[in-house]
């Protein structure tokens, strides 16, 4: 450990002086609530003079809860602040307790460097998560990481207290009390910044009605990223390429075409549905954001590297020449492209309204069985991670727990092409990434923190030899422990005309700001009234995030957004 660290807290200071002597090198302010002539403990003089013999500061008389107001802290920002076993001291209960730690966190974000940490030692217990053993229930525990959210942290790690790797620690209780707290077992819970919550994207159709809220690509294909989705993209393709070979579209078509773009595209009804694609008519006003994409678009056609709408001319693109007989592991060739897909689906807790599909296609001669051949392929890949592959009416079904379906294999007679079979797979990344990396929400994969990507190993294990069991994929460190999740109920009034939920969730999307999880309409009902139908609807909306800091009050804050939000956009009175 090296920087400057702040201790709060102190008792007899021995903890403080021990880790002076463990780590010279770091800068150590301890600091106390009592005043000096008041610190009596055993050792606590000794303690005192081997901090400020190895070059550290004493303070006396500093409350941790308003340390911005400590005119010796003034300006100081450090690296790790430190605060071993908080009380208020005698039978103050839970409630004080909470509000200790509230205020605490809420007063040390003002001394701590934007990368530092907080380190809380609690007993077993207090802390409330399921990291104690046994866990206490919620409501009589102290809830530290709700009242660490509230100063907008997250809880990163939580350590076992290891008092007997610091020499010469002795734990006292709260104001000159020789009584020490209970130590076995005790939790050290290290906490760090949140992340900003991140406005997100709002396109409208020319009747200015809000369609969708979507996140907007971030390049997590491109050749030299080291996103999830692309290791898994790259995963999957070096994987099938030991049956047949592929070769990927140099560059993506837009995500995004206007209707103009639209008409040229030349896309089929049949494309369209297996794409799962929403093609959106921009405003006036929105196009201008368009010309360079435009621009780029059409210089890729003249020089011909850049496919159209359609996902693949596979007809025009193979011929005979290009597959081979099965006499080897290659048993034909594929074209695939990959991008984002964007869907109009109600909030649910898999169901993403926006995500990363690669799409497959291929020419095979039917004798190959090349439905079963890539079936075995991806079987052998992924179901170490929990994706099972289902044959059902010729088709095969890629599905994971709880998320359900993440993909399919589905052939097609070839026009023109009698003997030939056309395969197409089409796998959702995000999802398929959310199993192989064992992420407990998807919406992680859209994360803009800084710090998520590099949790990540950018060199996945090597496919084995056929036979060999697959390796097991690096786990994930969340960035947010034992988040929780807040309901809050929303109910307003609407007039006669037609309720179009699917606005609703848009709208929850936008509002919320990516921290809602799931929503359920719990009750509804009509009424007569003054010769006009009202209806009366009512929504159960959970918050919760595995990457931001989600307090009670932020989680309210943001269900008044959306309150607010449906009163001027979607017309209704809230209830």
């Amino acid at each position: 450990m090296s920087g400057h660290t702040l201790f709060v807290g102190e008792g007899n200071f021995s903890f403080s002086s021990a880790l002076s002597k463990l780590s010279p090198e770091n800068k150590i302010t301890a600091t106390c609530l009592q005043r000096q002539e008041d610190v009596k403990h055993e050792g606590a003089a000794a303690n005192i003079q081997m901090i400020r013999d190895s070059g550290g500061t004493i303070l006396f008389g500093v409350d941790c809860t308003r340390l911005e107001e400590c005119a010796s802290l003034q300006g100081a920002v450090f690296n790790r602040v430190i605060f071993n076993f908080p009380h208020c001291g005698r039978k103050s209960g839970v409630k004080k307790n909470r509000e200790l730690l509230k205020k605490f966190f809420l007063s040390c974000v003002k001394v701590l460097d934007e990368h530092g940490d907080i380190h809380v030692a609690l007993c077993n217990g207090q802390g409330g998560t399921p990291a104690d053993q046994p866990m206490r229930e919620w409501q009589n525990s102290w809830q530290v990481v709700a009242m660490a959210a509230e100063a907008d942290l997250v809880l990163s790690s939580v350590q076992p207290f290891k008092s007997e790797e610091v020499e010469s620690y002795k734990c006292t209780g709260y104001r000159s009390q020789d009584k020490g707290f209970h130590v076995e077992n005790a939790l050290v819970h290290v906490f760090t910044r949140s992340h900003p919550y991140t406005t997100p994207v709002r396109m409208y159709d020319d009747c200015d009605d809000l369609i969708m809220f979507f996140l907007t690509s971030r390049d997590f294909l491109c050749i030299d990223s080291v996103h999830p989705i692309k290791l898994v993209q790259d995963y999957v393709v070096n994987g099938l390429e030991e049956r047949c070979c592929i070769t990927m579209a140099t560059k993506p078509p837009p995500f995004l075409l206007n209707s103009e773009q639209r008409q040229t595209a030349s896309l089929d009804g049949d494309d369209v549905t297996e794409m799962l694609v929403f093609f959106f008519v921009l405003r006036p006003s929105l196009l201008p954001q368009m010309e360079e994409m435009t621009a780029r678009r059409g210089e890729a056609k003249e020089r011909g590297d850049l496919q159209t709408g359609k996902v693949v001319s596979v007809e025009e693109q193979i011929d005979g020449s290009h597959c081979r007989e099965n006499t080897g592991a290659s048993i034909g060739r594929m074209f695939g492209i990959s991008g984002l897909v964007f869907r109009d689906v109600p909030i649910s807790p898999w169901a993403p309204p926006v995500f990363h599909q690669l799409l497959l296609r291929g020419l095979f001669p039917a004798a190959c069985q090349p439905i079963t051949s890539l079936g075995q392929t991806l079987e052998r890949l992924l179901s170490p991670h929990g994706v099972s592959v289902v044959k059902e009416a010729g088709c095969l079904y890629l599905t994971a727990q709880p998320m359900g379906a993440v993909g399919r294999v589905f052939a097609s007679v070839g026009k023109n092409a009698e003997g030939w079979v056309q395969v197409t797979v089409s796998l959702n990344l995000d999802l398929i990434a959310s199993c192989l990396f064992s992420l407990p929400d998807w919406r992680l994969l859209w994360t803009r923190d800084p710090c998520f990507s590099k949790c990540f190993d950018p060199c996945l294990p090597l496919h084995p030899p056929l036979g060999e069991p697959q390796p097991s994929m690096p786990l994930f460190r969340q960035p947010s422990l034992f988040s929780r999740r807040l309901s809050f109920d929303v109910s307003f009034w609407k007039g006669p005309s037609a309720w179009d939920d699917r606005k609703f969730h848009a709208l929850a999307r936008e509002a919320c700001l990516g921290a809602v999880e799931k929503v359920e309409l719990v009750d509804f009902f009509s009424r007569q009234e003054q010769q006009a139908l009202r209806t009366s609807y009512c929504y159960r909306v959970t918050y919760h995030s595995h990457s931001h800091a989600l307090s009670h009050t932020k989680a309210l804050e943001l269900h008044r957004r959306l309150e607010s939000l449906l009163c001027s956009h979607l017309h209704v009175t809230i209830r």
